[in-house]
């Protein structure tokens, strides 16, 4: 583990992977995990196997109370409270095993999803902004389970554009109450919530305030649950305010920090939105497998023929990157939170602050663990054949359960487009040395490439196609800044491209640390299978990337300048040829051994 100097001096800020070279021990990595940490992570697989699993089906079908009981257990046990401090019934414990936590919830299916929305969006706003006496009042019943939390953002008019809701809440004239009208949409946990964190406009303010709603207050109705694609079991309904008279002292944080308010909640969610996807995905390979093994088809398991092996080993590979990223960037947030206590700031404020300064990898984290969980549900389908379409077997529940996760939390769009905008803003403020970096790219690029001693050792040539990947990078987004200007905003389709590669690049650098430091830990031997996913990732990785630029450039240089930055990611996203084929029958080989994923 890093010293204490060094946690608080290095990568404390977002977005510093593009422009700095991370070392292997400076990471945390999924290996490290103490025992408590790990019977905590149990303690939510066992409730799940105990208490969800086997009542899928009537979850689905919305059985009266059925979610609410389970949700009440899960207090009982203490579930609920994971991050909250002891003080208010919790078990106080920092944000990385808060992201563990909700990994092993993560195939859940509908459960989840009311448990993190409840746990998530409808218990921070309070922890993170309450008063001392809004803390005292809702934290202990939110963390036992006593009343339930719903997140009142989204409006028929405003999605992806919240700050522009419409709901009012106007004082009243002796100032001591806010009565508060207007309509939400897509309220998870709406149902049987008891309190509401509620987004709406004092008067004609510009921005949105926030606000603690209790349902006895009265002014609240509601429709019929929503008909949903998948999570059929988690309650979702519009939510009405008509003449809704709420205590002023009600009044979530300041007056007109409702979007701030929103948005850091949102950070927080997203990074906990691919561990939770994270968890999906596991459980969706173990199912792959099994089924895999148990099915014969020409008289051998399916298991045994190369199409079904390179599936379950890429199911593998992009579950444990997603892994290698987010634990990564947890524990980057943690000693951030660290720094900024260091620094003498509060408990409360330091976690926002920390979470605040990884938002650009947490908007990364969401798109790639979301869209990973997409493939791996996908492929199951596939690998189940005509029982993944039936009702009858998991895939078809898993399937149409994870498409949500790439419009939850902002859609995959919104936050690609959101992790080069906080990029490029860093830099125009100087907390990143983006231009100065893609300077030296952009020299380098007229210079003559140096062919000196190439190094030979075991993560060499990982470290130089990473560090490839991010001159790719630099060299577009610097480009495209410097002709676009503040035309960049609005070619959504190269902002697109940067993303993905930003995604990809910050990905592949992840698991090569993770790996180098699992060897550094036990022996190069002991790690055969994870250097295979390493080594098939980033070279996969790399075309992409180079894809990606290609297309980028194409859309906005011409003549002399895009054929030398053409000639430029050629350069910067070349690689020596690797066996990928052997490399994946190697790590299906041992999932198929050990009958369920095994990293």
């Amino acid at each position: 583990m890093a010293t204490e100097e060094t946690t608080i001096s290095k990568a404390l800020k977002g977005g510093e992977f593009l422009i700095t070279e991370t070392k292997a021990e400076d990471i945390f990595i999924p290996e490290q995990w103490d025992e408590e940490q790990q019977m905590i992570a149990q303690a939510n697989r066992d409730f799940l196997a105990q208490e969800v699993w086997p009542l899928l089906e009537e979850i689905d079908a919305q059985k009266e109370g059925l979610v609410v009981s389970i949700l009440k257990k899960a207090g009982e046990l203490g579930l609920l409270g994971v991050s909250l401090p002891e003080e208010y019934g919790g078990f106080g414990k920092d944000f990385n095993t808060s992201l563990l936590a909700t990994e092993a919830n993560g195939s859940g299916h509908s459960f989840t999803v009311s448990m993190a929305a409840h746990t998530g969006i409808g218990t921070l706003p309070i922890y993170y902004y309450g008063t001392k006496e809004q803390k005292e009042k809702y934290l202990p019943g939110l963390a036992s389970g006593e009343f339930f939390a719903a997140y009142c953002l989204t409006e028929p008019s405003s999605g992806s554009d919240a700050n522009s809701g419409k709901t009012k809440a106007i004082p009243t004239s002796d100032g001591k109450h806010y009565l508060i009208n207007g309509q939400k949409m897509w309220i998870t946990n709406a149902g049987f919530a008891e309190i509401f964190i509620v987004f709406a406009k004092i008067e004609d303010d510009k921005n949105l305030s926030a606000f603690i709603v209790e349902k006895a207050f009265g002014g609240i109705t509601l429709n019929p649950e929503e008909h949903k694609m998948g999570i059929k079991g988690s309650s979702t309904r519009q939510v009405f305010f008509n003449d809704c008279k709420i205590p002023a002292e009600n009044l979530l944080g300041e007056r007109n920090q409702g979007f701030k308010i929103a948005m850091n909640i949102l950070n927080i969610g997203r990074i906990k939105l691919a561990a939770a996807c994270m968890g999906g995905c596991k459980n969706i390979i173990t199912l792959s497998t099994r089924y895999a093994n148990e099915r014969e088809q020409f008289g051998k398991p399916i298991s045994s023929y190369g199409a079904i092996q390179y599936k379950l080993a890429e199911q593998a590979i992009r579950t444990f990157v997603t892994e290698s990223a987010t634990y990564r960037c947890g524990q980057n947030i943690d000693d951030a939170i660290k720094s900024y206590m260091d620094e003498g700031m509060d408990l409360e404020a330091a976690q926002l602050k920390g979470v605040e300064q990884f938002a650009i990898e947490a908007a990364i984290l969401k798109v790639f663990g979301s869209e990973v969980l997409d493939y791996v549900a996908d492929e199951g389908v596939q690998i189940y054949g005509g029982m993944g379409y039936s009702a009858d077997a998991p895939m078809e529940r898993a399937y149409r359960d994870a498409r949500i996760n790439r419009i939850f939390e902002g859609t995959n769009e919104i936050n690609r487009m959101l992790t080069v905008d906080m990029i490029l803003k860093r830099a125009m403020k100087g907390e990143l040395d983006l231009m100065g970096h893609a300077k030296a790219v952009g020299d380098e690029l007229l210079a003559v490439p140096d062919f000196g001693d190439v190094d030979d050792s075991l993560f060499a040539a990982e470290k130089r196609y990473v560090a490839g990947m991010k001159k790719a990078v630099l060299m577009v987004a610097g480009s495209a800044a410097q002709k676009l200007m503040m035309e960049l905003a609005n070619e959504q389709e190269i902002l697109m491209n940067l993303a993905d590669m930003i995604m990809d690049t910050y990905a592949a650098e992840s698991v090569q640390l993770r790996v180098e430091k699992m060897v550094g830990m036990s022996s190069e031997e002991s790690c055969s299978e994870q250097l295979d996913m390493m080594r098939v990732f980033i070279t996969d990785a790399g075309d992409r990337v180079n894809k990606a630029g290609k297309d980028a450039l194409n859309g906005f240089a011409e003549g002399d300048e895009l054929r030398i930055m053409l000639m430029g990611m050629k350069r910067f996203t070349k690689q020596e040829p690797f066996n990928t084929k052997n490399a994946r029958r190697r790590i299906a080989a041992r999932i198929i051994d050990e009958n369920q994923y095994p990293y």
